[in-house]
């Protein structure tokens, strides 16, 4: 089974390859609707996904009660050992580089896992660049990984076996060669100052991400319209805002227009929660280990869903708030904190959830 899906990942990437010999990212000249609209057009349409407002509403008290009692806070993500403080220097640079590099860590089959530290996943990665700087490597700084070999990137995120590697090598060195030299030629290589020519504006930094960086552009056609997703581009606006607590460079007005970060693992804890359901036809392909292709409806419906769900979710919580709880703040009430909740549930309670399969996708978008 392991080999089998590593001659399909191998074979995917080759058929990519061929057909785009500069970049393997995605381009449309299509109106593409934001991933809020996005989110509602394909629930709208959705065959393979359904929503169910119970589930919603049943979701919403536990999101309450972490609020309550600070699970839900600006504040944890700081207080992260792997993650920077406000008060770092390179903490810009270390969100932009992490973010660029936050993608496709599932293992096929019974391959082993990539660790770090003993970590696995998206803080393996964190566990990986820290050392790296431990080290006096200067991997934050685009002058360095604009020009990375794959030898360099591989020593660097090597694992604690000293054997297993992390995934898609060739792709990540492509994604740090690209959006380096565009920091470099556009922003004098800090990414502080792509923050600072939007003036506070969440939505003007994504719309320069995805524009400036095409590895961020994750979008796909869905029912005649083009639609984003923008998983890693969320994701390094909702970083910047929580690692500086809404204030100084991560201060954006209208953080409330960010969605949840979709990803393979979050959409696991919606279903859980029974928020959506998948069809019989998308629960047994998903049960078959089958990879999906990125862009493929049923991977989108996924998505978009997840994003539709927790933008009810809020709404939801937002006026039981304002209805019974009117001593609570709302101001841990975002996607952001909420895919954070979501996706810190889904580690927890990791062996509970398996009786739900995630889509399994290779993609430099997620």
């Amino acid at each position: 089974m392991f080999r089998t899906v590593i001659r399909l990942h191998s074979n995917l990437f080759r058929a990519i390859r061929k057909q785009e010999k500069v970049s393997v990212f995605k381009s449309s000249k299509m109106a593409t609707m934001s991933p809020a609209e996005s989110g509602e057009f394909i629930v709208k349409n959705a065959k393979f996904v359904k929503v169910h407002e119970e589930g919603i509403k049943h979701l919403a008290k536990e999101v309450i009660s972490g609020i309550q009692s600070k699970v839900i806070d600006v504040e944890n993500f700081s207080q992260h050992e792997h993650h920077p403080k406000p008060s770092d220097s390179h903490a810009p640079n270390w969100i932009f580089l992490i973010d660029t590099l936050n993608f496709c860590f599932w293992t096929p089959g019974d391959a082993t896992k990539w660790k770090v530290d003993g970590q696995t996943g998206y803080f393996s990665l964190c566990a990986a660049i820290n050392r790296a700087l431990k080290e006096g490597i200067d991997i934050t700084n685009p002058s360095f990984y604009s020009k990375i070999t794959l030898e360099e990137l591989e020593k660097i995120l090597r694992s604690d076996d000293g054997q297993t590697k992390a995934p898609l090598l060739p792709e990540r060195v492509q994604c740090l060669h690209e959006v380096g030299r565009v920091l470099l030629e556009k922003y004098d290589g800090k990414f502080e100052n792509c923050v600072k020519a939007c003036n506070n504006s969440a939505v003007a930094l994504l719309k320069l991400v995805t524009e400036e960086f095409p590895c961020f552009r994750d979008e796909a056609t869905y029912n005649g319209k083009r639609v984003s997703i923008y998983k890693r581009a969320q994701i390094l606006v909702g970083d910047l805002w929580a690692c500086y607590r809404g204030e100084g460079l991560g201060r954006f007005d209208d953080i409330d227009k960010i969605t949840m970060f979709a990803d393979y693992r979050v959409p696991q804890v919606l279903v859980h929660f029974k928020t959506m359901e998948y069809t019989d036809e998308l629960m047994q392909l998903l049960k078959s280990d089958k990879i999906i292709e990125n862009g493929c409806a049923e991977e989108v419906e996924i998505r978009g869903a997840s994003i539709y769900v927790v933008e009810r979710l809020k709404e939801v919580v937002l006026e039981e708030l304002k209805a019974n709880h009117p001593n609570i703040s709302a101001k841990n009430v975002n996607a952001v904190l909420l895919d954070h909740f979501l996706w810190d549930y889904r580690r927890k309670h990791a062996a509970e959830l398996e009786y739900i399969p995630f889509h399994k996708t290779i993609s430099v978008y997620y």
